[in-house]
């Protein structure tokens, strides 16, 4: 907890949710405040999509759809975030839409600049998966090797699609073969829908990950998939990725690669709710395709899973050195 008194969101009781700044949940901007913990990045790019695109809108749907949240106090985790720990919003990172590989350095500079040289975290908005990487790369160089707790329909552990080495589903194998993962204490949840071959489930416990798909939440229940979750991070720093995918398009329509039979709201809520006390030192929410969502369903279930992000973080997070410069 911090020793100074962190600049919160606007009072929804005297400026109208619907009008104000347009940060997330209209938390300060980063130049507005001398130091914070913990910032929301938007990360606009989705050229590693590999079906509908559209996930670089991302951001500003999310933000949009934020303004409907109500900050100052999370119900569930009892507690009052925004006054824990100073929160903003750093915008979005400038990369290119054209060159990957240029994105993806701009992607890893930002983060790091944001993050700087103390304890402060970052909760992304996507963009599509492949946004994840660079951002583990800049939370390893800090934290050195990272438990990735992924939840998503899918693995994002293939090797290559059309001989590209870096897209939004090869994601995950080429951060465990840079070494950016804790060995054995990663785990996707979620997973569902068809894969092209047998060996994929055989490549990706090689990589070092277990495997809780959606329909096992039925068999385990909430609080058994979260104990499966603890037992295999243990005491290693937290990376929780969310691919917005990993709801049943009941839930979340608006996005790239939907499939049948995904966790309901509730259960993606109340399983991340479960997971508080773990070191969860950076997230992303990802694949927010605003042009396929109907009444912001799918906007406001990112907004809503990046502000318990950010509310889990506040938890847990032992604050900035008081006084710094800011950025």
């Amino acid at each position: 907890m911090t020793d100074f008194t962190p600049m919160g969101a606007l009072d929804a009781t005297q400026v109208p949710r619907f009008a104000g700044r347009g940060t997330f949940a209209r938390v300060p901007e980063i130049r507005d405040v001398s130091d914070y913990d913990i910032a929301l990045l938007g990360v606009p790019f989705d050229g590693g999509t590999s079906y509908r695109p559209g996930a670089r809108f991302g951001p500003m749907g999310i933000r949009q759809a934020s303004r409907h949240l109500r900050p100052r106090f999370h119900v569930d985790l009892d507690v009052a975030p925004l006054e824990q720990v100073q929160v903003v919003d750093a915008g979005d990172v400038p990369c290119t839409p054209y060159d990957t590989t240029s994105a993806l350095r701009s992607i890893e500079g930002f983060a790091r600049d944001v993050a700087g040289n103390r304890n402060r975290r970052i909760v992304a908005l996507g963009g599509d998966h492949t946004v994840a990487l660079p951002l583990l790369r800049a939370a390893h160089q800090q934290h050195g090797p990272i438990a990735l707790v992924h939840f998503d329909a899918h693995l994002d552990t293939w090797d290559t699609y059309f001989d590209a080495p870096t897209t939004h589903g090869t994601v995950f194998r080429r951060a465990a073969e840079e070494g950016l993962l804790a060995q054995d204490k990663s785990i996707h949840l979620g997973i569902r829908g068809p894969i092209y071959d047998r060996l994929d489930l055989v490549e990706d416990a090689k990589l070092g990950f277990r495997v809780i798909r959606a329909g096992d939440l039925d068999v385990l229940g909430i609080d058994g998939a979260a104990d499966a979750v603890r037992r295999r991070v243990g005491d290693a720093p937290v990376y929780v990725s969310v691919d917005i995918d990993v709801l049943d398009p009941a839930f979340a329509p608006g996005t790239g690669t939907p499939e049948m039979g995904g966790f309901t709201g509730r259960e993606l809520l109340h399983l991340l709710r479960r997971l508080q006390g773990l070191n969860m030192i950076g997230g992303d929410v990802v694949e927010t395709a605003p042009a396929y969502d109907h009444a912001e369903i799918t906007c406001l279930a990112a907004a809503t899973v990046a502000f318990d992000l950010v509310t889990l973080m506040s938890k847990t997070h032992s604050g900035p050195t008081p006084g710094g410069t800011g950025q």
